[in-house]
């Protein structure tokens, strides 16, 4: 199935008349415009092709024979027809690249499936941003693949996290931090973040990482080292003395190196906040600097997230 994309943006195209967002502004000053969606397979424009529509969007019948499944615009996440497997599909990425992790995960989209950014507008901050996203969105869901993704408290990491996996078509998600029932203010994050996940998402809660990462295969998401870490120096009362817990810090690390799956985790970046004033606290720095040194060592990737931005770490 050839595809000719005639243009990607959505209905006003990209930079939007009169749109004063950071987005528009950059691509007016670098004098670049993308048109509006249209496009032809198999060198039949996509209007003249057989259509059934289906909710968010529609099918079309290639000249070939196949069938390729449609957004019907920005937001729109088409449903596909039962048993059917896709050519290709076209879809709003920019807003809804977990779609396709739900495509993926029905059996609509296989490895042969062609996936194609549709209606993108300024809810991306630029074309490259896409470019990056969809690196990931097109990686295989085998591993082993390791990526360490740093960042202070409320910095974007985990949301960079989930979006590195959003495309995969099954992802387990390991929360080393149990839900607290008197911290009220924890649990509200711990709901924020069940929601921006897919329902198709499996969640374990778990401070057994080492044995989690060694028995896993498939993309995985961690979610976090650092209370990983506080629950391990709990465990073996490392607080006051932190050489305690390092057998289970080297355990951590031998997993991490050993694992087959494609796995995401997040961990704070400690060292550019000010100095703890108590001991427990200057131990936990220092320990889970160490820790991220070597878990980066271990990485194919590692980035560090800042202001919802990111930063690869080469």
């Amino acid at each position: 199935m050839d595809i000719e994309l005639r243009g990607v943006a959505a209905a006003q195209g990209w930079p939007a008349p009169g749109c004063r967002c950071a987005s528009c502004g950059r691509l007016r000053a670098a004098g670049v415009r993308h048109e509006p969606f249209a496009a032809a397979i198999d060198g039949v424009a996509l209007e003249d092709l057989p259509r059934t529509e289906v909710p968010g969007g529609y099918e079309v019948l290639a000249p070939g024979g196949g069938r390729a499944l449609v957004a019907a615009g920005p937001g729109a996440r088409p449903e596909p027809s039962a048993g059917v497997e896709y050519g290709a599909v076209l879809l709003d990425m920019a807003g809804s690249p977990d779609h396709l992790g739900y495509l993926r995960h029905t059996g609509a989209v296989t490895p042969l499936t062609q996936v194609v950014a549709v209606h993108v507008d300024h809810r991306l901050p630029s074309p490259s941003e896409l470019e990056r996203r969809t690196d990931f969105w097109k990686r295989s869901e085998q591993g082993p693949f390791r990526t360490l993704l740093l960042g202070g408290s409320r910095s974007g990491k985990s949301a960079e996290a989930e979006l590195r996996l959003a495309a995969c078509s099954d992802v387990l998600y390991i929360a080393t931090g149990p839900l607290r029932d008197d911290d009220p203010e924890w649990a509200e994050r711990v709901a924020a973040h069940r929601l921006r996940r897919p329902a198709w998402w499996r969640t374990t809660e778990t401070t057994e990482l080492a044995g989690a990462l060694a028995s896993a295969s498939g993309p995985v998401l961690v979610d976090g080292v650092g209370t990983w870490l506080a629950a391990a120096m709990s465990e073996t009362d490392a607080w006051e003395e932190p050489s305690r817990v390092l057998p289970l810090v080297d355990g951590l690390v031998a997993a991490w190196r050993g694992t087959a799956a494609r796995v995401v985790a997040v961990s704070d970046e400690v060292g550019l906040s000010l100095v703890p004033t108590t001991v427990s606290g200057r131990a936990f720095r220092d320990v889970l600097g160490q820790v991220n040194q070597r878990l980066a060592a271990e990485s194919e990737e590692a980035a560090l997230v800042v202001a919802g931005r990111v930063m690869e770490l080469r």
